[in-house]
């Protein structure tokens, strides 16, 4: 039976391109969108791709809802929580907008753990959590400040993924915090060093040779352990 994965976020930039990547590399893949998307149903061409509306991360009830489709398909080897925004990320914390900084908090740090409580039962044994973050919230390699709220969230992700793999320490599923590199997508820009298909094939690797593994781990789209 191929492996399965449930990536949600997918409608186009990074959740897109793993769609693809897993779906080239022959797995089962489930992807979740706020709205639907042309560019990922087309890849159903590419192999067995299921996909389902209408969920918002920030959103408990239609998390809950989503639990619910799905009660019926085999456990996942892999659910990874692409989802995330930046949100006037280039704005000083001490002028953005209250609201503004708790948008990005709720969705960037708390819903992906909240998401992974609620689908926690459902990893397959040796399977994996894996939660999109980036070097930005890597509190020691950060010298020269700048996108300081989208910083904090990744931070606090971070931590709260870490508490979150400790609370759940006897598991037989381990946790990934995964940085896909400098991608040029909506949220990296033009200039970013990375296309999306470079970073879905390094991290589609990383993540197939972390299967089996238990514990908390912060690594790139190539392998490498980014400092806390």
């Amino acid at each position: 039976m191929n492996r399965r994965v449930l990536i949600v976020g997918a409608s186009r930039g990074l959740g897109l391109g793993l769609v693809a990547r897993f779906l080239a590399r022959g797995w089962d893949v489930t992807a979740t969108v706020r709205r639907p998307s042309a560019a990922l149903a087309d890849l159903a061409r590419m192999g067995p791709l299921r996909i389902e509306t209408d969920l918002d991360i920030d959103d408990d009830a239609a998390v809950a809802t989503l639990a619910a489709s799905l009660a019926g398909v085999p456990d996942f080897d892999v659910v990874f929580v692409v989802a995330g925004v930046a949100t006037q990320a280039g704005t000083p914390a001490s002028l953005l907008p209250r609201e503004v900084a708790g948008a990005v908090f709720q969705t960037n740090a708390l819903s992906p753990i909240r998401f992974a409580e609620a689908f926690r039962r459902r990893v397959a044994p040796d399977g994996l959590i894996v939660l999109m973050t980036s070097k930005l919230g890597s509190v020691s390699l950060n010298q020269g400040g700048g996108w300081s709220s989208y910083r904090a969230s990744k931070a606090a992700l971070n931590t709260l993924a870490r508490s979150f793999a400790g609370q759940h320490s006897g598991a037989r599923w381990g946790l990934v915090l995964m940085h896909p590199g400098w991608v040029r997508t909506d949220l990296g820009g033009r200039r970013a060093t990375l296309d999306v298909e470079t970073s879905a094939r390094g991290m589609v690797a990383v993540i197939e040779g972390q299967l089996g593994l238990r514990g908390c781990r912060f690594l790139d789209h190539a392998g490498a352990t980014v400092p806390w």
